[in-house]
C-alpha cells in the first residue's frame, strides 16, 4: 500500500494492493463484492483491475483496465462506466481468459469511480466498483512538491532522425507527443532517419529477434514529456506492412520484454528537464526485439534523485503498457548512476523492475559514494594545511584506494555533489543560485536539497536537513596498527580532519548529522539496506574492474561487496544477486561486452522461468528456483582470450581477488564494516586495547580530547539504524 511519509494529509482514499510484487504491475480493488447468482453455478463476483499501474498512481488521464468475468457469465452482459457515462464500447473481450480489457481516457484528476455490472444478473444497485486516482501528466504522483526553478532542454533534445524538439509548449517543459522511424542500412553503422515509411530503402537490413522473428531492421521512436521529462520509447515495427500499434496489437518484432534504461552522473542534477536520456538506441537490444524506454530524469546526471527517478519511471512505464501492452516483464539497465537508480527503485516501488543488472554499481548515492568521496576531501584538504609530511603510500592507507590518481579525482570531480554551489548546471542562470549575501533563497545544487521533499527542511536555516557526520571515526586506525603511519600523524590527522557545514564548505569542526534526517534515510529507503522489494529481486551486478586505472575511477569493487553485505545483513541471504567481474577492454558498461551481452540473456531466461513460475511459494523461493544453473558468481581471466572462473565472490580472497583485487575505502581504514551502511556510528570510550601500539598518558589524553564525546562503536548498529517504514511511500510539503 502506498503510505504518507512526514507529508501533508491528501484528499484520497488508498486501496489496498493485492499482489505488490508481481511481473506486470497490477492492482485489485473489490469495493463491493457482487454476487451474481446463475442456475445451477456457484456464487462468483466480477473483479476488475487497473493494468497500467497501480490504482491509486495514474496519471494522464489514462488507465488500461482489466475485467475479469466469471465463466457462464456473457461478456457481452457487461455494462462499464466511469463517473456514471457508459465506456463500455471501449473495452475488448478475450473468451480464452474470459476478460474484458479496455483503455479508459478522459479521467480528471482526483478521485474517478468505474463500475462493472453483469446486465439482468444482478440488481441495478449492486455493482463492482474501483476507485481510480489519477494525477496530471505533468507530475508530481508521489515524489512531492516539484523543484523550482527548472530549465527546460527542449531545444537542445538531438533526435535518431535529425533536428531538436524546438521549444517547450509551457512551463512544465512540454513537448507534442511524436513518432519517428529510423533504420539500420545492411553497411551497418549508426541508425539512420526513414525517409518514407510506407516504403523501405533497398539497403534496409533485417535481424531474427530472440524469439526467432525475422523482420527489417525498422525502428519506431516515440518521443514526449511525462513528469517534466523528455522520454522515448523505441522497439522494431514495420509501418510498410503493419497496423498501427495499440495496447492489444503487438509488433512482430517485439519480443513482448521491455528495458528501461538509466542514466550515470550526479553532479548538476537538478533543476533542469535536460536533453540526455539512459538510451533506447542500442544495436543488442533493438536487434533481438526488446523495447527500450528511458527518459531525461532518468539519468542521475540530469535528476540526482531516486524518489523522482522511480516516479518519472512508474509514469512513463503506465504510458508504454497504456499504448503498447503489459509487457512480460521489465529488465532494469544502468551503470554507476543508473546502478544508484535501479537498486533503490527495486527496493522502494516494487514492481516497477522485475530484474536489474547494475553496472560499476553503487548501492545508492547519498550512503554508498557519499561518505566516501566527501572524506576523501577531507583527508586532500588535511594534506594541504598539515605541518606532517605524508608519502604517497601512507595517503594511500588513509584513504583505502588503490592509486593516488582516485584519491585526487573522488575529491575534485565527485565530492562536490554536497556543496551547493559546486555543481549548478551550466543553464541555471547565476541570478537563480543560492549565494550566502546576494541571493539567500536561490538554487542549492547539492544531493541533500534536490531531496528535500524526502529529508525535510532544518526549521532554523529552511534548508534540507543533512544526514552528513563523521563523529567518532578514527581515519587511519588500520594503518596505525598496521605500522604505516605513526602515532603522531594519526592523532594530527584526528584532530585537524575537520568536517562540512551546512552549505558543503570544509569546516575545522567535524561533521554533525540531523538526526531526523537520519531516521528517514532509513526509514524511507534512501540508503539501500537490501530490504522491501529488492530482497527478492533478480540483481546481476556486473563489473568491469576499474580499481587499477591509471586516471583515476570511483567505480570500485568493493561497492558490490557492500551491496552484497547489506543484503545479507537484511534478509539472511543474498541468493538473488549474481557477481560477474571482467576487466574493462569493452569500457565500464557495454553490449560490446561478451559477458554483458550475456548478463542480458541471462537476465531474460531468469525473468522468463520466474514467470512460469505460478506457485504459491515465498517470491525468494521461486527467484532461487527461476535462477539458471549457470548463471553463478564468476570472473574472467585478463588473458588475450578470457577464461570464466566459476566461484563465489568474497570481499578479499579468492582467485577471483587475486585477479581484482578489491580497494577499501576511508571509513573501511577506520574500523567500518564493508556494507558502510553505518550513517552515524554509535560511541564507545577509548580503549587502549584497540590499539597495536602504545600510547603514552599525554596521548591518551589527546585522544580523549579529540574524541571527547568517545569513538566509533563499529560492533553495534549505526544510529537510528532501522527498517523501512514501508513500500510505495508518498512525500508531500516538509
Amino acid at each position: 500500500m502506498g503510505k504518507q511519509f512526514n507529508a501533508a494529509p491528501r484528499n484520497r482514499r488508498v486501496h489496498e494492493i493485492v499482489g505488490p510484487l508481481s511481473v506486470m504491475l497490477t492492482v485489485t480493488v473489490l469495493l463491493v463484492l457482487v454476487t451474481l447468482p446463475s442456475a445451477g453455478a456457484a456464487t462468483s463476483v466480477l473483479r476488475i483491475r487497473t493494468l497500467s499501474n497501480r490504482n491509486d498512481m495514474l496519471s494522464g488521464g489514462d488507465a488500461l483496465v482489466r475485467i475479469d468475468v466469471p465463466r457462464g457469465i456473457d461478456l457481452g452482459n457487461v455494462r462499464v462506466t466511469l463517473n456514471g457515462s457508459d465506456v463500455t464500447t471501449v473495452f475488448r473481450g478475450d473468451e480464452a481468459s474470459h476478460a474484458l480489457t479496455g483503455l479508459l481516457t478522459g479521467m480528471a484528476d482526483g478521485d474517478n469511480m468505474i463500475t462493472a455490472v453483469a446486465v439482468g444478473r444482478v440488481s441495478k444497485d449492486s455493482a463492482t466498483k474501483l476507485e481510480l486516482v489519477n494525477h496530471p501528466v505533468t507530475g508530481p504522483v508521489f515524489a512531492g512538491p516539484k523543484e523550482t526553478p527548472f530549465i527546460c532542454g527542449t531545444e537542445d533534445f538531438k533526435m535518431q532522425s535529425g533536428g531538436t524538439l524546438g521549444p517547450a509548449l509551457d512551463a512544465n517543459c512540454s513537448v507534442k507527443t511524436r513518432v519517428d522511424y529510423v533504420y539500420r542500412s545492411k553497411a551497418g553503422g549508426d541508425l539512420k532517419p526513414l525517409p518514407d515509411p510506407k516504403n523501405l530503402p533497398t539497403d534496409t537490413a533485417e535481424t531474427t529477434t530472440l524469439l526467432g522473428v525475422k523482420v527489417p531492421y525498422i525502428v519506431r521512436i516515440e518521443t514526449g514529456t511525462i513528469n517534466r521529462a523528455i522520454y522515448q520509447i523505441s522497439m522494431l515495427h514495420n509501418p510498410a506492412s503493419e497496423p498501427v500499434l495499440d495496447f492489444a496489437t503487438k509488433p512482430a518484432g517485439w519480443n513482448g520484454r521491455l528495458i528501461y534504461t538509466f542514466g550515470g552522473g550526479c553532479m548538476n542534477g537538478w533543476y533542469h528537464q535536460a536533453s540526455t536520456t539512459g538510451g533506447v538506441d542500442d544495436d543488442l537490444m533493438l536487434r533481438q526485439g526488446y523495447a527500450v524506454a528511458s527518459s531525461t530524469l532518468n539519468v542521475y546526471g540530469n535528476n540526482c534523485d531516486d524518489v523522482l527517478s522511480a516516479e518519472t519511471m512508474m509514469m512513463v512505464k503506465e504510458h508504454f503498457i497504456e499504448a503498447y501492452g503489459v509487457p512480460k516483464f521489465t529488465i532494469g539497465w544502468g551503470c554507476s548512476g543508473g546502478a544508484e537508480q535501479v537498486q533503490p527503485i527495486a527496493q522502494n516501488y516494487p514492481g516497477l523492475l522485475d530484474g536489474i543488472i547494475p553496472g560499476c554499481s553503487f548501492a545508492d548515492a547519498a550512503f554508498a559514494i557519499v561518505p566516501s568521496i566527501t572524506d576523501a576531501r577531507l583527508l586532500n584538504h588535511y594534506f594541504s594545511i598539515a605541518s606532517m609530511q605524508y608519502s604517497d603510500q601512507q595517503k594511500l592507507a588513509l584513504s583505502g584506494y588503490v592509486s593516488m590518481a582516485t584519491m585526487i579525482l573522488v575529491d575534485k570531480a565527485y565530492a562536490g555533489r554536497i556543496k551547493v554551489d559546486e555543481f549548478c548546471p551550466p543553464m541555471l542562470p547565476i541570478s537563480l543560485r543560492f549565494n550566502a549575501e546576494t541571493n539567500p533563497k536561490g538554487a542549492r545544487c547539492d544531493v541533500y536539497d534536490h531531496a528535500v521533499n524526502v529529508y525535510g527542511r532544518n526549521p532554523k536555516t529552511g534548508f534540507a536537513r543533512r544526514p552528513l557526520d563523521n563523529v567518532g571515526i578514527q581515519y587511519g586506525l588500520q594503518a596505525l596498527n598496521a605500522g604505516t603511519i605513526s602515532k603522531e600523524q594519526f592523532l594530527d590527522l584526528n584532530e585537524k580532519i575537520g568536517g562540512f557545514d551546512e552549505n558543503g564548505d570544509v569546516v575545522p569542526q567535524r561533521s554533525v548529522a540531523d538526526i531526523e534526517a537520519v531516521r528517514r534515510a532509513y526509514r524511507t529507503g534512501r540508503i539501500t539496506m537490501g530490504g522491501g522489494g529488492l530482497a527478492s529481486t533478480p540483481i546481476i551486478d556486473y563489473r568491469a574492474y576499474a580499481d587499477d586505472d591509471p586516471a583515476g575511477n570511483p567505480h570500485l569493487r568493493y561497492y558490490s561487496f557492500s551491496t552484497r553485505a547489506r543484503l545479507q545483513k537484511t534478509n539472511g541471504y543474498f541468493d538473488n544477486q549474481v557477481m560477474l567481474t571482467e576487466d574493462r577492454r569493452a569500457g565500464l558498461y557495454s553490449t560490446k561486452s561478451p559477458v554483458l551481452r550475456n548478463a542480458l540473456f541471462q537476465m531474460d531466461r531468469w525473468l522468463s522461468n520466474l514467470t512460469e513460475d505460478i506457485s504459491k511459494d515465498p517470491q525468494i523461493v521461486k527467484v532461487r528456483r527461476a535462477k539458471p544453473a549457470d548463471l553463478v558468481d564468476a570472473c574472467w581471466s585478463r588473458d588475450a582470450e578470457p577464461q570464466k572462473i566459476a566461484e563465489v565472490q568474497v570481499y578479499g580472497s579468492g582467485r577471483c581477488e587475486q585477479l581484482y583485487p578489491s580497494a577499501s575505502f576511508p571509513r573501511g581504514v577506520a574500523g567500518s564494516p564493508i556494507a558502510g551502511d553505518v550513517i552515524k556510528c554509535q560511541l564507545k570510550p577509548i580503549d587502549p586495547k584497540d590499539y597495536k601500539v602504545k600510547f603514552t598518558e599525554n596521548e591518551i589524553s589527546r585522544l580523549k580530547e579529540i574524541f571527547s564525546g568517545g569513538v566509533c562503536d563499529w560492533s553495534k548498529p549505526g544510529v537510528e539504524e532501522q527498517g523501512l517504514a514501508g513500500t510505495w511511500l508518498t512525500y508531500g510539503n516538509n
